[in-house]
């Protein structure tokens, strides 16, 4: 018999690691992870890092998590890979529409794909930026989430700033912290760009393709920013969940820091 090597790890163990990290009971946490961080032997899986953390939140937290379906944007955009141009209006006409209890996020890891499937989670209505969200503000952080610029200020993006909400980064760096397309959206830089985007909906049980306005969101220089932050700020606690490296932090914080970063550095 061959003997196993490791650490077991349970709801037990990752809650008492993400109370270690900061987690408090009340809080409302934005969520982004890497399942393969936390090492080889999670017994329960996905489902137990959830658990500990709606543990750690108990009954008064908020737990959020993005569940991003950009597979669903406009064909003419796509490079990995790129389609026949010849095929962009049959895409336009038959993709399946955005449904939030049937659309699967796309790279956003295996956590979120089951979270989104949990009794309570309320997911927000938007066919590209979707999020996710269980515990007492769910409504409130998924409720109103308008086409118009995904990732800005009627998303729940903003309901999350309004929340003073904080950001859980579980084996991932600051290159997904989505909450800095926010602050994209609230700078000022010269090279800022607006687009028009467009995603299958539904809407009274109609299948259309929708048009709206964007911007051309771009996380290329948010690891960057976020290293700035924690060198200048401080305002970043870092610790271990299992074997994955995390990190907390005010959303408010990295947001209202990013937007100066961008109107400084971007061009």
């Amino acid at each position: 018999m061959n003997e196993i090597s490791g650490t077991l790890i349970t709801v037990s163990t990752l809650a008492e690691d993400f109370r270690t990290l900061g987690v408090r009971e009340g809080m409302t946490v934005l969520l982004h992870s890497s399942f393969k961080s936390l090492g080889e032997w999670v017994a329960g899986g996905p489902t137990a890092v959830i658990l500990a953390l709606e543990e750690a939140l108990g009954e008064e937290g908020t737990l959020v998590m993005p569940t991003h379906s950009t597979d669903l944007t406009d064909p003419s955009g796509w490079s990995n890979p790129p389609v026949p141009e010849a095929w962009w209006e049959t895409i336009r006409a038959e993709m399946p529409p955005y449904d939030p209890d049937l659309t699967m996020p796309r790279a956003m890891g295996v956590i979120p794909e089951c979270f989104r499937k949990q009794s309570g989670v309320k997911r927000s209505a938007h066919p590209l930026y979707s999020f996710a969200a269980r515990g007492k503000y769910a409504e409130a952080v998924t409720a109103g989430h308008e086409l118009a610029y995904g990732l800005g200020e009627h998303s729940p993006l903003g309901r999350l700033y309004e929340l003073d909400a904080m950001v859980l980064l579980l084996g991932v760096g600051h290159g997904n912290n989505t909450s800095m397309h926010l602050s994209e959206h609230r700078a000022a830089y010269s090279g800022r760009r607006e687009i028009t985007a467009g995603a299958p909906v539904s809407e009274d049980g109609i299948r259309r393709w929708a048009l709206f306005p964007d911007l051309e969101w771009n996380s290329d220089d948010f690891p960057g920013i976020g290293e700035d932050y924690e060198r200048e700020t401080g305002g970043v606690k870092h610790g271990s969940v299992a074997a994955a490296p995390a990190r907390l932090m005010s959303q408010r914080g990295i947001v209202d820091y990013a937007v100066r970063w961008m109107e400084r550095y971007r061009s």
